[in-house]
């Protein structure tokens, strides 16, 4: 059973002529955009998507926006306003919008057509959270468009979502103590992965290490490391390289390949290593990055307590103007 304000907003859908697909929001709530993006990428056979910065989606005002449009959109507080005013930006060219948010009553619900409201916390039921309601609404999006065979298996691996969680949790602790510990004093940490598993590394990189910890990073593209950034390697760099089990693992490997050769503070997450019994074969690729996503939040949380930086702590964010 979905999520009923997921089948509410599928309802809207199935009764509207759909060809293009925007998801939209800034940040972290940007980064769980990129599994979908990869789903919509592989699966769908007439529906054209993109992603979009929320305040570059309103500057640069897509020609194809209009009343075939769905634009999806997220921020965590609903008080983003970049968002909210992406939302209101989509409605005014006709579009279709829906929101997932943690907040139901915020600028962004209130400026959005459907609501999502999404589970948040260390209690809160993996099936409820925003990547599991993020992966609901575009694979049924394709099942009401397109009748996508995977959707009902799909739908019955992410209720298997904690189960998944709660054994990937058991199995990384150590090693995220040991993270936490070996990089405490450092200065810059990357983070490097592909395909679905991109936003993951991403959103590390940007919300956790720089927002968070105020340690420099940056998210590195697997595909893009042998055209300039492998030059910055060297015994001292600490990376991060996360590798998925989708079509572009191959890329992660060639990288990993190489890091192993001439690097030496690598820490490496490989979605091989966890037990995903329960999620069909050929689903796999598309869940690894809701798990890699999960065990890295430890690896925050163990940083964080090492280095005696709150992961709440801010220096600019909500405390002056910007």
């Amino acid at each position: 059973m979905l999520h009923p304000h997921v089948q509410q907003a599928l309802d809207a859908i199935s009764s509207r002529p759909i060809e293009n697909v925007f998801l939209v929001a800034c940040g972290g709530s940007s980064a769980l955009m990129y599994p979908s993006k990869y789903w919509l990428d592989r699966e769908a056979k007439t529906i054209y998507s993109d992603l979009y910065s929320s305040n570059e989606f309103i500057h640069r005002n897509p020609a194809t926006l209009g009343a075939k449009s769905l634009v999806i959109l997220c921020s965590h507080s609903g008080n983003t306003p970049e968002t909210a005013e992406a939302a209101k930006f989509a409605r005014s060219k006709g579009a279709l919008t829906v929101s997932l948010t943690h907040e139901p009553s915020s600028p962004l619900a209130e400026a959005s057509e459907h609501v999502i409201t999404y589970s948040y916390g260390p209690d809160a039921p993996a099936f409820e959270t925003n990547y599991s309601i993020m992966y609901q609404l575009v694979t049924g999006l394709l099942y009401v468009k397109e009748e996508n065979a995977k959707f009902h298996r799909f739908i019955q691996s992410l209720q298997s979502l904690q189960t998944v969680y709660d054994r990937a949790k058991s199995q990384f602790m150590d090693r995220a103590k040991a993270f936490g510990e070996a990089n405490k004093d450092e200065n810059i940490i990357y983070t490097i992965a592909s395909g679905a598993n991109f936003g993951v590394a991403y959103s590390f990189a940007i919300c956790i290490l720089m927002e968070m910890q105020w340690i420099h990073s940056h998210a590195i593209h697997a595909g893009e490391y042998f055209h300039g950034p492998f030059e910055i390697l060297d015994k001292n760099v600490p990376i991060i390289q996360l590798l998925g089990l989708d079509e572009t693992r191959p890329l992660e490997e060639r990288v990993q390949t190489f890091n192993q050769q001439y690097g030496e503070k690598l820490i490496t997450l490989d979605a091989k290593e966890f037990d995903l019994s329960e999620i069909a074969d050929d689903l796999r690729g598309y869940i690894a990055p809701l798990v890699l996503n999960y065990v890295l939040r430890q690896f925050a949380n163990e940083l964080a307590d090492a280095r005696n930086h709150p992961l709440s702590t801010r220096r600019y964010m909500w405390k002056v103007a910007y």
